[in-house]
């Protein structure tokens, strides 16, 4: 038989995704399971046209998660609009061999022909263990490869399997125990005893770090530091890349303005759409720069170490460390955080993970935050020059997210929540040098969503915007933008965000932000009719207003996405609801007060 659709199945932190990117490299799709927001994907096999679907990471077979649900309706054949698997590759990590005898046996059982891949190799040999793959093979009944996900060696042996010819699956060896995954489950201690495996000594390395990663008081300090250091890599280096590349659309703009002649066309196109689209690309180098630095601190193997500490703290507010992996991703976009909660068994915890995940500062805040802070606040340094001023700030704002997530958490265990935390276990890899590969595949991918979004919603807010701010048309031409449908849509709202310190352009700005929240900056720039908005801004709300509209920002809920996927995973326009109402309430009260405390200092 031929393999057409092949899955790849294995527990978290062990290289799958490496593996999967190798496989496919960038002919990848991400989308959702039927019936159920967990997210897949897949991918096409380089030089062929057959199917990889990634599965969900998974320990064991028993299901008590959505994920691991959808792990074994996949490998039975039972998920609708996916094609039955014909091949599953199962890969462990070969310096913890000994921990994956159950979902070795459990993957056996399923009576799909499978090929054990042994991952860490190089990392196996330089802490002087071993692994005899043919051994491995006699013993399971099954092929079984040593590989490197991250270095590549042992992939022909993957190709070559894949491409042969099979027997059909229900004649081959391994599957004669009829479903027994005990029968099928590797035994180790016979495989040392036989010198076919020898478990790896300790990393000095990952227990030198840990001593200081995992400790109640310095840990949390480094967690702070490495944020701290993010920051002020975003202003030091990528907020002047993102500016010289607005200037230069800005310029690209201007020369295009020159050609075309003076009509309406003219202004739609300039003013309506390049300056506004100039001014959010301009915000790509922050972006990507946030996630380099997320993707760098996940592949090396330091996440698993912050959901640890973060369990301490989390445990306090009646939530746990699995919490921190949804929560984490929010800072992405909370939408597919809010569909990761699907991987927590607890009914209680997911919800009350649901309800404060939109306060994660995602990042389509972080263009927001930057405008602000670049025109608000001075570069200048502090602690002895090491970190600046704006870095501090930036901080500051997701700080604030981070604690008004954990008040709501705790509000929520003592009122409309109450119980206990469920418990919460999680291994952690050893610390291992990013992945170029990696690294620049997560890159490639969030530069593909951020243009997209900025090529079509943010577009179209843009067309929008400029039309509402020149209609009604007064003898042909488009009236000024203080008497335009737009201005009367914004003198409606001034009245609540006068005691904020907001003005009208702000206003109308906030209202296209429940599309898409990096949409202030266009809409600004629209209504400025200026690439660099900040600096009218400077003049029009000052400090106090521009401290008021970030923490607004930094807590209220503007995003029609996020409420929708909630009232998709809690099946009731309730919770919704009341954490819009909730979230919006907190965000105008903590503002008014910011604004109100910074009138008084005469900031």
């Amino acid at each position: 038989m031929d393999f057409q659709t092949i899955g790849l199945i294995g527990p978290p932190n062990v290289g799958k995704s490496t593996l999967f990117n190798r496989l496919t490299g960038l002919r990848q799709k991400v989308s959702n399971y039927s019936g159920v927001t967990v997210e897949h994907r897949t991918g096409r096999l380089r030089g062929s046209g057959k199917t990889v679907i990634d599965l969900p990471g998974v320990w064991t077979l028993t299901p008590s998660s959505e994920d691991q649900k959808i792990a074994v309706s996949i490998l039975q054949g039972e998920q609708p609009a996916l094609p039955k698997l014909d091949a599953v590759l199962l890969i462990v990590d070969g310096t913890q061999f000994h921990r994956y005898s159950l979902l070795i046996g459990e993957v056996l059982a399923c009576k799909l022909p499978t090929m054990l891949l042994i991952n860490m190799a190089d990392e196996l040999e330089q802490r002087k263990g071993f692994i005899d793959p043919l051994a491995i093979a006699r013993e399971l009944h099954t092929p079984t490869a040593l590989i490197s996900a991250a270095r590549g060696t042992g992939m022909d042996a993957i190709t070559k399997w894949l491409h042969q010819e099979h027997a059909p699956a229900n004649v081959l060896p391994v599957l004669q125990a009829g479903g027994n995954a005990a029968s099928c489950a590797p035994n180790c201690g016979d495989l040392t005893a036989a010198g076919a495996y020898r478990r790896p000594e300790h990393s000095t390395l990952t227990r030198a770090v840990d001593r200081w990663a995992l400790h109640p008081i310095a840990g949390p300090i480094l967690c702070l530091v490495f944020l701290l250091l993010a920051f002020q890599v975003i202003f030091r280096f990528a907020y002047p890349a993102g500016q010289a590349l607005t200037n230069w659309l800005g310029d690209i703009g201007t020369k295009a303005g020159a050609v075309l002649p003076d009509t309406i066309l003219r202004a739609i196109v300039v003013d309506g759409i390049w300056n506004g689209i100039a001014s959010i690309l301009g915000f790509l180098p922050q972006i990507l720069c946030m996630f380099l630095v997320i993707t760098v601190l996940e592949d090396s193997g330091y996440m698993a170490r912050a959901a640890v500490i973060a369990d301490r703290t989390m445990g306090r507010v009646g939530l746990n460390g699995r919490s921190f992996l949804p929560l984490l991703s929010a800072y992405a976009c909370a939408v597919p955080a809010i569909m990761a909660t699907r991987a927590i068994p607890s009914k209680r915890d997911r919800i009350a993970t649901i309800l404060i995940a939109p306060f994660m500062t995602c990042s389509a805040r972080l263009p927001v935050y930057a405008l602000l802070i670049a025109a608000f606040i001075p570069a200048r340094p502090v602690l002895g020059g090491i970190v600046g001023l704006q870095a501090i700030t930036m901080m500051a704002l997701y700080l604030t997210g981070l604690l008004a997530a954990l008040l709501t958490a705790l509000l929520l265990r003592s009122s409309v929540m109450r119980g206990q935390a469920s418990a919460f276990a999680i291994e952690l890899p050893n610390y291992r040098m990013p992945r170029l590969r990696t690294i620049a595949l997560a890159i490639v991918d969030r530069s593909k969503v951020f243009l997209k979004q900025v090529a079509t919603v943010i577009l179209v807010l843009n067309l929008i915007v400029w039309f509402l701010a020149h209609l009604p048309l007064r003898n042909g031409q488009p009236s000024p933008v203080g008497s335009s449908i737009l201005a009367w849509v914004g003198g409606l709202i001034e009245p609540l965000l006068h005691p904020l310190g907001f003005n009208r352009p702000v206003g109308i700005s906030l209202l296209t932000a429940f599309v898409a929240r990096e949409s202030v900056v266009s809409t600004l720039s629209t209504l400025y009719n200026s690439v660099h908005p900040g600096d009218l801004l400077r003049a029009d709300i000052g400090l106090p207003g521009a401290l008021a509209l970030m923490i607004f920002f930094a807590l209220a809920m503007q995003c029609t996405a996020t409420l929708a996927v909630v009232r998709r995973e809690t099946n009731s326009w309730t919770w919704p609801l009341v954490q819009f109402g909730y979230m919006t309430v907190l965000a105008y009260a903590a503002s008014f007060v910011t604004y109100r405390v910074a009138l008084l200092l005469h900031l």
